[in-house]
């Protein structure tokens, strides 16, 4: 019992620091910011500590004492501002600590991600461990990908709880987000009730994306270091269509396109691909100013867009020192004159290895014999079709479409009827380019984690969106029809983990009352004695004023590995 007390006091604490540190840094980044949403006030207090996180570990580890004082002065920060702002604050607060109780089932588990035990867990540890060092990306695959994820978690290693609270920040990112929609949903269908109009595509974007994060991403342990990042494109996408419908654009109308896309691309690196949405912001913003001068200086010369280029750059520097790439495993990108670099035979070799994985020609089960022959041409597919589309990406479709059935009975008269109003240019670039991520995605790298989920629902959503806005409704029936899908959206979230969590009590004799924290063993901290050790052996060697060339060379040789300390 005392260790789920402890979960859950942790669990809400940690929120309000979060929340401290997003409220005392917008009001520093700009005071035309709003801060009566917090849900975007909590994703930009996760990008604040992220970046600390990122910048800190260059000098320091992440300990107790470290974490504690981090949490403690979060909470202090809150409570200032709290106590100034009360009256603006307290609705705010309340609908954040219902959000996240409702989603509280999430935090209990046994079994977390496969990844997890693997490098998740290794890299966060090492976080705690020390600062950083130069070369990690020798001792483990998984550690020349880091996430953010990691990097935010490791900030959660506190007294009492260990290292059992690393899957936090995926709960986090799913709460805040689930804040910013229903905020969004009721914001759009009040105003649209107050001028009698219709209610538009953003909304109905709104609340199939919400449902969908709530059942579809209801398990955490599935999240790894990729769905978060899903969850935070379908943000994206609505933030870019709302800078649209604006009449006339300021600097500040930026900040949520770029603090989301900075998130997003700090939690899997590959995700700099969506990049590409800048296209449909220069097209909006060129309808409203012809002076293309201006059009540059509006986007790219601002302090949203120094925000934007700071977590990328630390993100970039990481993937460096642990690999000698800018990207892992992008040969093009990587620089093998360094010391600790890894050998670009040895990053292409895993660039196949991943592609193949994820088109179908590795499995626990199987593995194709010549796997350079497997993923050149159109080799794979029929592979893939029968081991990955059929059942996963063809249940997934499946899913999708029950969805926007169950949405369509409850949205009759729109659903079905043939008119769509006439579609702004705007919208076509942003749906091209999401096809064109497709496709991108279909033929590099298709297995759902990495991009399918969100590419496939929005293909999906966008058309049936535009379809639901073409007709005025009653206000109160879209009211009551909101509600009951927010409230099948929760419950299902929550009829899943429960499900989730008995079949843990019963293959793993898991016991969430008495014994409440996820599983571990000693293969999880495999990589921490490895670095212990050679650190060990290659300082007592200059303790004793040895030449330790040789020394070194057979440390090496013994591990395996080569680490450089940056000290």
């Amino acid at each position: 019992m005392y260790n789920l007390i402890l979960l859950f006091t942790y669990y809400f604490i940690i929120i309000i620091s979060i929340l401290g540190y997003g409220l005392y840094f917008l009001k520093l980044l700009d005071k035309k910011i709003t801060n009566n949403n917090f849900g975007y006030v909590g994703l930009f207090g996760l990008y604040t500590i992220l970046i600390y996180s990122y910048v800190s570990n260059f000098f320091f580890a992440h300990s107790y004492t470290h974490n504690i004082l981090l949490i403690t002065l979060g909470i202090i920060l809150f409570l200032v501002k709290f106590l100034k702002h009360y009256s603006q604050f307290k609705k705010e607060i309340f609908l954040t600590f219902i959000v996240f109780f409702l989603i509280s089932s999430t935090i209990l588990l046994h079994k977390n991600h496969d990844d997890f035990p693997y490098y998740h867990f290794p890299y966060t540890y090492y976080l705690t461990q020390q600062s950083f060092y130069i070369g990690v990306g020798q001792f483990n695959h998984g550690f020349r990908t880091p996430s953010s994820i990691l990097y935010l978690n490791s900030l959660f290693y506190l007294p009492g709880a260990k290292y059992y609270l690393f899957h936090f920040t995926a709960i986090y990112i799913l709460g805040f987000t689930n804040i910013i929609l229903l905020k969004k949903i009721h914001n759009f269908f009040d105003y649209f009730r107050i001028q009698n109009q219709k209610i538009d595509h953003i909304n109905y974007l709104s609340l199939l994306s919400l449902i969908f994060i709530n059942i579809f991403f209801a398990r955490i342990a599935e999240h790894g270091t990729d769905r978060s990042a899903q969850i935070l494109i379908f943000l994206l996408i609505i933030e870019i269509l709302v800078f649209a419908k604006l009449k006339k654009n300021k600097e500040s109308d930026l900040f949520n396109i770029y603090l989301l896309g900075a998130i997003i691309i700090s939690l899997k690196a590959f995700y700099i691909l969506y990049i590409l949405f800048i296209v449909p912001l220069i097209y909006l913003v060129r309808k409203k100013n012809q002076n293309y001068i201006k059009i540059i200086i509006f986007l790219f010369f601002n302090k949203y867009c120094v925000m934007f280029l700071s977590l990328l750059s630390l993100v970039l520097f990481t993937y460096f020192i642990n690999t000698g790439c800018l990207i892992y495993p992008v040969s093009m990108t990587c620089f093998e004159s360094f010391a600790w670099s890894i050998p670009i035979s040895e990053v292409e070799k895993m660039n196949n290895h991943y592609e193949v994985w994820s088109k179908g020609g590795l499995t626990p089960n199987s593995r194709v014999t010549n796997p350079d022959e497997y993923i050149t041409g159109f080799n794979w597919v029929s592979n893939w079709m029968n081991i990955y589309f059929f059942n996963k990406v063809s249940d997934f479709i499946l899913g999708i479409s029950v969805l926007i059935i169950i949405v369509g009975i409850f949205f009759k008269k729109q659903f079905f009827q043939m008119k769509i109003n006439k579609i702004k240019n705007y919208i076509y670039i942003i749906y091209f380019i999401i096809v064109i991520l497709g496709v991108e995605w279909f033929f590099n790298h298709p297995a759902l984690r990495y991009g399918g989920y969100c590419i496939i629902a929005l293909i999906f959503f966008l058309p049936i969106c535009l379809k639901l806005e073409s007709k005025k409704i009653d206000y109160k029936k879209y009211t009551k029809n909101i509600f009951i899908l927010i409230f099948v959206a929760v419950l299902a979230l929550n009829m899943r983990n429960v499900i989730r969590i008995n079949k843990e009590i019963k293959i793993y004799n898991y016991e969430p009352i008495k014994n409440t924290f996820y599983f571990t063993s000693s293969h999880y901290f495999r990589i921490q004695v490895l670095m212990d050790e050679f650190l060990i052996k290659y300082r007592d060697c200059l303790a004793a004023k040895k030449d330790c060339k040789l020394e070194k060379q057979k440390i090496i040789k013994e591990y395996g590995k080569i680490i450089f300390k940056n000290k």
